[in-house]
């Protein structure tokens, strides 16, 4: 238990989560450490990746517990949840809440964050142990539906992912959100190979966190 709340502190203290999907292992760890060198040490390699639980095992060896907090993403049953964490996952992300992978994770004693767009879904992913919930897609309402959503539900640790950028993330954090998760808007340079500018980009995202968190203060 204690290693779980650790693991959630750590994720919602950078509060930010680099989403990394690529075409293959190699692609996916030059991401990852491009993230980790620009200060987001908290890597969600999606099992879109081919191989993803080698990509995961893979990132658990060449880098340090303090350097890395590394997590599994795409997880769409319990089945792809235990091996992700048998790989070393130690967060699980699913796109929609499914119940069964609610349940290995709490087993397990891992934070699962379930991907939800309706207060209903929010509220059954609550009842079942659910960490945070994954806002996702984001895109789809934009940082103002946070407010609405923590009117009834003041108590939701809310993560969105999808439609998440550099210009609006101070405005998702400032209404509430525990953290964020960004994907395309932050890896789009490794598909060029310029792994350099998605290193000053996470620098970017992790000082508007830092500073739209301040403002709140």
């Amino acid at each position: 238990m204690i290693e779980k709340l650790n693991t959630l502190k750590r994720i919602t203290d950078i509060g930010v989560v680099a989403v990394v999907r690529a075409d293959n292992a190699d692609m996916a760890e030059k991401i990852s450490r491009a993230c980790i060198k620009g200060g987001i040490p908290a890597i969600e390699v999606t099992f879109t990746v081919p191989n993803a639980d080698k990509v995961i095992t893979t990132l658990k060896e060449k880098f340090t517990r303090e350097e890395l907090i590394v997590g599994a993403g795409t997880v769409l049953d319990s089945e792809t949840a235990r091996i992700a964490i048998l790989a070393g996952a130690e967060y699980i992300v699913s796109p929609g809440f499914d119940l069964e992978t609610c349940k290995i994770c709490n087993r397990y004693q891992v934070p699962y964050m379930a991907g939800c767009m309706t207060i209903t879904e929010m509220i059954n992913a609550l009842e079942a142990g659910t960490d945070v919930i994954k806002l996702f897609p984001g895109s789809a309402y934009g940082p103002s539906i946070v407010k609405a959503i923590k009117a009834p539900l003041p108590q939701v640790p809310i993560m969105p992912t999808g439609g998440v950028d550099i210009n609006n993330v101070a405005q998702w954090i400032k209404n509430g959100c525990v953290a964020v998760g960004v994907g395309g808007k932050l890896i789009e340079g490794a598909k060029t190979g310029d792994y350099d500018s998605v290193s000053n980009l996470a620098k970017e995202f992790v000082n508007k966190v830092k500073e739209a968190r301040e403002r709140l203060v």
